[in-house]
């Protein structure tokens, strides 16, 4: 991709073209970038820039030449694939999804199928020979269009054709989908803008520290269509698998399915075996691709795909969410292939994984009589005990509770960083609860059935979402140690050849400041002052992040601790920022 100088929105695809500016075009966008330079099949796209996003706010509205800009865009689809936005004769329609620089899940759902209208649905009919698809695919942009950027709060995707999703529409809001594929288009990127600052954005970059300012890209990409024919479907593809971390293709295929249907969580999907049963030509090349991006990302990746009448696209690819399992798993294991080195290894697993990763599991035995209210998909390991809540709001209120819901949507992510669980009626191990789950390493259990919600909502439960069995009331649990862990074992000998600091089980600098033996009152609210000249500090306030940096910066040499390597990994993490 490059930026050509008449556009100062857009960034358009080319035949020859230097890397692009991450901040500028977004990681989505970049991917096709990568993944086109890898000589991959990538549908065709331009991106609008964050640069755009930032002008929007400031001017609240699209700035001054976009719309043109677009016209510019479009024009390139159309002449790349010998189709026309809006026309009655093989008649383009694209995609318009958000992408921020660093990934933001919160942001507005992707729109398919935009362009559509009755005179491009009859085009569609008659080119496909299948009136049937024709009216799927209007019937599903009308859905998308009314919900994500007409705010229809119905629920729209049970309706059975375009003409009850438009009634819904105009009942619900009054509003109508404009005819006009530029109007449509235009409404689209404002909506992907406004999304950015939406209440569930804001949560997840509070939560993760991620600045309010980055503003978000809009790639529109020309539409592949998983649901054309029997020999079409889409997927996702994990190059490693994002619970354990072992290195084998993890990912789940969607016959006669659309992109939106694997990552929603309302209907569950295939293994990829299925995929390699059906069509293994497809298969082998899916992996040869995997095994491409894997190796050129040094990383685990999470892919996006499409199969269109047997034909592989391939839609999107960044480095993977994954459990702190996962996370530790391939950060030793990039380090064996030669990939990375220890001290990267390192900079991909922070203190707070391992804190999770060591965190309580059911004790030995106390599950063997325990009534098992649902089972489902192991989607995010962990236990987690509480009492049973159905909304997000009811989620927000009473922090460490159970979520549970139908599916999930990124309406549901300030309740998901609440809730010490997370489970669901519907969805496999790609659905959305399952890949922000991991993001958050949140234990979540999918697909457990229809009336789960119901069966649970107001009881105490818990959740071992390693097995994927929910437990009626409290069970005892026992901690992991890590000693016994072979990665963990080498991780920690990376870190204490990485920093000076001591992490040890027991004091052995003098002198001591003892946290633990302070009076509640004197706590408060603050990490407690840390007496001059001390050397070692003992007491779990220290053992956090925000008390390992307090140590580092008051000149303590050993941190007492009964687990070393969340320490040792905060206190790098600690010189990496302030060096």
């Amino acid at each position: 991709m490059s930026t050509a100088t008449s556009l100062r929105w857009l960034v358009v695809p080319e035949e020859v073209a230097a890397e692009p500016s991450r901040d500028l075009v977004g990681g989505k966008a970049w991917s096709l970038w990568r993944m086109r330079s890898l000589g991959l099949r990538v549908p065709p796209a331009f991106v609008v820039t964050t640069d755009a996003c930032k002008a929007y706010f400031a001017d609240g509205g699209l700035p001054d030449g976009l719309v043109e800009e677009l016209a510019t865009g479009i024009r390139f689809l159309e002449k790349k694939l010998g189709r026309t936005f809006g026309g009655r004769d093989r008649p383009l329609l694209v995609s318009v999804r958000s992408g921020a620089a660093v990934s933001m899940p919160g942001m507005m759902d992707t729109i398919l199928d935009l362009g559509c209208n009755d005179d491009v649905e009859a085009a569609l009919a008659t080119e496909s020979g299948d009136p049937h698809f024709a009216a799927e695919v209007h019937r599903r942009f009308t859905g998308f269009y009314g919900r994500l950027v007409l705010g229809c709060t119905d629920e729209l995707d049970e309706l059975p054709d375009t003409a009850a999703v438009r009634a819904a529409i105009v009942d619900d809001i009054d509003a109508s989908v404009p005819a006009d594929p530029w109007e449509q288009l235009q409404a689209a990127v404002a909506a992907v803008f406004e999304s950015s600052r939406s209440r569930r954005a804001l949560a997840y970059r509070k939560h993760y520290g991620i600045p309010d300012d980055l503003g978000t890209a809009v790639t529109v990409q020309a539409m592949v269509f998983g649901n054309l024919d029997d020999n079409s479907g889409t997927g996702v593809l994990f190059t490693r698998n994002p619970v354990d971390g072992i290195r084998e293709p993890y990912g789940e295929y969607l016959p006669g399915g659309q992109g939106e249907d694997v990552v929603s969580g309302r209907v569950t999907p295939e293994p990829l075996s299925y995929l390699a049963a059906r069509w293994p030509a497809v298969h082998a090349e899916l992996l040869d691709a995997a095994e491409r991006l894997d190796r050129e990302g040094r990383d685990a990746q999470d892919i996006e795909f499409t199969v269109q009448s047997g034909e592989l696209f391939l839609l999107q690819s960044r480095p993977a969410k994954r459990t702190a399992r996962a996370a530790v798993r391939i950060a030793v294991e990039l380090v064996d292939e030669g990939v990375i080195e220890p001290a990267e290894a390192l900079s991909r697993v922070t203190a707070d994984q391992i804190r999770t990763l060591l965190r309580p599991v059911i004790a030995a035995a106390a599950a063997d009589t325990a009534e098992v209210l649902a089972t489902g998909v192991p989607a995010s390991p962990g236990v987690a005990t509480g009492l049973v809540v159905d909304t997000p709001e009811a989620a927000q209120a009473s922090p460490g509770c159970i979520l549970v819901r139908r599916s999930t949507s990124p309406d549901d992510v300030h309740g998901m960083i609440a809730a010490g669980a997370v489970v669901t009626e519907q969805g496999g191990a790609t659905s959305h609860a399952a890949v922000v789950g991991r993001a958050l390493d949140t234990p979540c259990v999918v697909g457990c059935g229809a009336g789960t919600v119901e069966r649970l909502v107001g009881r105490t439960v818990t959740v071992d979402a390693t097995p994927g069995r929910i437990y009626a009331g409290t069970l005892p649990t026992s901690a992991a140690d890590e000693s016994e862990d072979d990665d963990l074992r080498r991780l920690t000998e990376w870190a204490e050849q990485a920093t000076a600091l001591r992490a040890s089980p027991i004091a052995t600098l003098e002198p001591v400041f003892d946290a633990d033996t302070l009076a509640p009152e004197d706590l408060g609210d603050q990490l407690p002052e840390i007496p001059p000249g001390t050397k070692t500090v003992h007491g779990a306030i220290f053992c956090a992040p925000d008390g390992v940096r307090a140590a580092l910066d008051a000149g303590v040499a050993e941190i007492v601790t009964s687990h070393r390597l969340p320490v040792l990994l905060a206190a790098i993490a600690h010189h990496r920022r302030t060096s």
